[in-house]
C-alpha cells in the first residue's frame, strides 16, 4: 500500500523553514546596513568640529562628531553609571543646561567621580564628542513603537574640577552581531529540515513494515 506524505504537517514545516530562512536573510540585510552605519560614524569622527545642534529634530548624523557648546546655566543633573578614560568605574555626571523654546538643551557629560553627589560646576564652555544622552524609556514603550525624542550630549574632553574625564563614545561599542544571528537562523532552518526528513523516513519505514 502506498503511503502519502502528510500534507498538513509538511506544509507547516515548510512554512516554518521558509520563515527561518527569511529571518536569516533579513539579518544579512541588517548586517550590510550596520556596516554602512559604522563606516559613516567612523568618517564623522574624523570630520571638522561642528556647533552643537540647537534645533529638533536631531538625526544620528551628528553622532561621533566633534562639537563645542556654551552651557549658560545648569538647570539639572543626571547621575549615571560610567567609566573614566582609563576604565575606572564610577558615577557619570551629566549637566542639563537651559535652552530656549524649541531648542535642543545643551547636555554635557562633564566627568566621572567615585561619589554620586553632583559637582559644583556652574556651566561654561564645553567641547568634546557628540553621543546620545542616556534614555530610560521602558521596554514596553519601545516594543509598542512609541516615538521617543532623543537628546544629543557632549562627552567633554576636559572634565569639571574634581572629576575624571569620561570615556568618550567608541564606535567599537556598537553591537554588530547580525552575521552570527543570520547563521543561527540558517542553522535552525537546516536542523528543522533534517529532523523532519528523518521523521518522514522513519514513518515510511514503519509503514512498509506494517504492510509487509
Amino acid at each position: 500500500m502506498r503511503r502519502r506524505i502528510p500534507v498538513v504537517a509538511t506544509a507547516v514545516v515548510t512554512v516554518a523553514i521558509a520563515a527561518l530562512i527569511w529571518l536569516g536573510l533579513w539579518q544579512l540585510r541588517r548586517l550590510h546596513w550596520k556596516e554602512a552605519l559604522i563606516a559613516r560614524y567612523a568618517a564623522a569622527a574624523s570630520e571638522p568640529p561642528i556647533a552643537f545642534p540647537d534645533r529638533y529634530p536631531v538625526g544620528d548624523e551628528v553622532l561621533f562628531r566633534r562639537a563645542s557648546a556654551q552651557c549658560a546655566r545648569v538647570i539639572g543633573w543626571a547621575v549615571e553609571a560610567g567609566r573614566t578614560r582609563t576604565g575606572t568605574p564610577g558615577w557619570r555626571h551629566i549637566a542639563r543646561c537651559a535652552a530656549g523654546a524649541g531648542q535642543v538643551p545643551v547636555m554635557a557629560d562633564v566627568g566621572v567621580s567615585d561619589q554620586p553627589a553632583v559637582p559644583a560646576w556652574p556651566g561654561g564652555a564645553v567641547s568634546g564628542t557628540i553621543a546620545w544622552a542616556p534614555s530610560h524609556d521602558s521596554l514596553l514603550a519601545r516594543i509598542w513603537g512609541r516615538e521617543v525624542r532623543r537628546d544629543p550630549m557632549i562627552v567633554a574632553d576636559r572634565p569639571a574640577p574634581g572629576l575624571a574625564a569620561s570615556a568618550p563614545p567608541s564606535i567599537g561599542d556598537i553591537p554588530n552581531n547580525h552575521l552570527s544571528y543570520a547563521v543561527q537562523w540558517f542553522l535552525f532552518a537546516a536542523t528543522a529540515a533534517v529532523i523532519y526528513t528523518l521523521a518522514l523516513r522513519r514513518r515510511m519505514i514503519a509503514d512498509r513494515s506494517r504492510d509487509s
